[in-house]
């Protein structure tokens, strides 16, 4: 669906595949904190509106999937991908979806969720071979700060209990080792094959959810549905894609590194958005994680050296 783009593009954009999906990355995984706006605006649950989004995601890519003709996966695909699911998508996205829910700061979630990166780099050195060097250590701790130096209007403004924080805290850890695991296994599956089955999945899992708790029924209004379209289109088809493709390519501590610049880039969206002001403070937490991003990436092996092969492109191997 999506890999033959990268094959067949042109030398210029092919060399330059790992930048680009980068960027990509980290624009379209930050728009998943202004859906979750959107949805808040629409006085919609957030089971409700994570469970209509995966059903209606879910339906699209097996419609899509059909409609290609795709091979439908085997049990032994399933089994691989319900775990991925759980952990990456599920799990992450309800644990920090009922954090903010409960009054946790959405500056604060996003500063636990940039603890990821350090976590994951330190389970990839030993499980993955994916050693860094002090120069990669360092640019991850400038990382940490300038996510810290974003989001410290937020911190310590807040009436949540001690416990809701260990909800985002858990979403993080789901996210990391989901990641890390994916990268160990190497499912042979296409990416068209592993969205289908993780979406299938999630939709499963939520929306059970949301009929126990009794928030499946989603509110008449259209800002509801311009939340879940928002979801759909830039947050997973965009951001969980990228994150799927550039995980595969460049490895786990890479695309965990990016996501330290998805809180001040999520700063930006909410201006375009809502109007909020980008601050001074915002900008030089933007510079600082930007350093650090490169001084830990700077020097990696990325896809823009390696072989530019349809087996490369498949990225099933998350």
């Amino acid at each position: 669906m999506w890999l033959p783009v990268v094959v067949n593009a042109p030398r210029f954009l092919r060399e330059r595949t790992g930048l680009l999906s980068s960027v990509a990355l980290v624009i379209t995984w930050s728009s998943g904190f202004v859906g979750a706006e959107l949805g808040n605006r629409a006085d919609a649950q957030p089971l409700t509106l994570l469970g209509w989004r995966f059903i209606v995601l879910a339906a699209l890519l097996v419609a899509v999937a059909l409609v290609r003709r795709t091979p439908w996966p085997t049990w032994g695909a399933w089994r691989r991908q319900i775990v991925l699911a759980v952990l990456c998508q599920a799990a992450y996205l309800v644990l920090v979806f009922e954090g903010v829910a409960q009054g946790v700061p959405g500056g604060t979630a996003a500063l636990i969720a940039a603890l990821q990166p350090l976590l994951v780099a330190t389970v990839a050195g030993s499980l993955l071979g994916e050693h860094s060097s002090p120069r990669a250590w360092l640019g991850m701790f400038l990382g940490l700060v300038g996510v810290g130096v974003v989001v410290s209007g937020d911190l310590g403004v807040t009436h949540a209990p001690l416990w809701a924080y260990l909800l985002p805290t858990a979403g993080m850890l789901c996210l990391a080792s989901g990641t890390v695991l994916g990268r160990r296994i190497r499912p042979p599956e296409t990416l068209l094959q592993t969205i289908m089955m993780q979406s299938v999945v999630t939709a499963t899992l939520l929306m059970a959810l949301a009929f126990v708790f009794g928030q499946a029924t989603p509110p008449a209004s259209p800002e509801f549905w311009r939340a879940v379209a928002w979801l759909i289109v830039l947050a997973s088809l965009g951001g969980y894609v990228m994150y799927v493709f550039v995980a595969g390519r460049q490895g786990a501590t890479v695309v965990s590194t990016l996501l330290f610049l998805t809180p001040p880039t999520t700063m930006f969206w909410v201006f375009l958005m809502f109007g909020e002001r980008v601050t001074l403070t915002g900008l030089a937490g933007l510079v600082v994680s930007g350093v650090g991003v490169w001084l830990a990436l700077g020097r990696r092996r990325t896809a823009d050296r390696e072989p530019h092969t349809i087996e490369a492109a498949r990225v099933g191997d998350v």
